[in-house]
């Protein structure tokens, strides 16, 4: 993907999917003319791709994924800039309101399921399987798991194919009608951070730099908040006045 210069290409995960399409890359195009150019998937399938010789501008990713690009001379993580937060949740069939509230009603909701759906190519299909296996649970789970390759889980609870889905909660955002419940409890809770860093060819044009400086604005923290995400409390590391470098058409 080689964008021109009023373009700033993206890998991003699908986990900030709804936020990027909904809200950012729209607003940052129309305040600075610079159009995005995005690629969603987990980040594990962007790594593979950056593996097999794709440079994006920006990656938005697992925080702690994207240290190896950085070791390998790919990304410059002196840019690297905590974007959002999410937690894993469920959703559920139809109207259903099954019981999530702890762990042991939890544990009843997703060993009474019909099929549980979820994905093992993105951070919290491959935490939940792991969850499974310490709540002791994953035999009799896994024998009538709706397991999906990639995209979102909750398509399969629309569909008829499961009647509980596991994901993020801001993917479950992603799919119309789904009836999301909510997170998990507390003590089985994982939360996932993302954020975005530069490619190394990118830290040469103003446009990638513009973008992930948009990332942190008001604008966009609105956005995680109305998908399903919390915006990140920390400190971007990269810093750089927007205004001077990009200016509106």
């Amino acid at each position: 993907m080689t964008p021109s210069p009023q373009h700033v290409s993206l890998f991003s995960t699908i986990a900030v999917k709804k936020a990027l399409d909904d809200v950012v890359c729209d607003a940052f195009t129309q305040e600075t003319g610079v159009a995005v150019e995005t690629v969603y998937e987990p980040t594990n399938a962007l790594l593979d791709r950056i593996a097999a010789g794709a440079r994006p501008d920006v990656m938005i990713g697992v925080t702690r994924q994207l240290l190896p690009l950085g070791q390998s001379g790919i990304v410059d993580l002196s840019t690297c800039t905590p974007v959002a937060r999410v937690r894993v949740g469920i959703a559920a069939a139809g109207d259903s309101e099954p019981d999530i509230t702890t762990v042991d009603a939890l544990i009843t909701t997703l060993t009474a399921a019909r099929s549980v759906a979820y994905s093992r190519a993105g951070a919290s299909g491959l935490y939940f399987a792991g969850l499974l296996e310490r709540l002791g649970i994953a035999e009799q789970v896994n024998a009538r798991a709706t397991v999906i390759d990639s995209g979102f889980a909750a398509a399969a609870v629309i569909d008829g194919r499961a009647d509980i889905a596991v994901q993020l909660m801001s993917e479950h955002r992603c799919v119309p009608g789904a009836n999301i419940v909510g997170p998990l409890p507390d003590e089985v809770q994982q939360i996932t951070e993302f954020s975005a860093v530069l490619g190394v060819a990118a830290t040469l044009r103003r446009e990638p730099q513009a973008f992930i400086e948009f990332l942190t604005s008001k604008q966009a923290r609105e956005a995680y908040s109305l998908t399903g995400m919390e915006a990140a409390d920390i400190t971007p590391t990269y810093h750089h006045d927007r205004e001077s470098k990009v200016h509106s058409k």
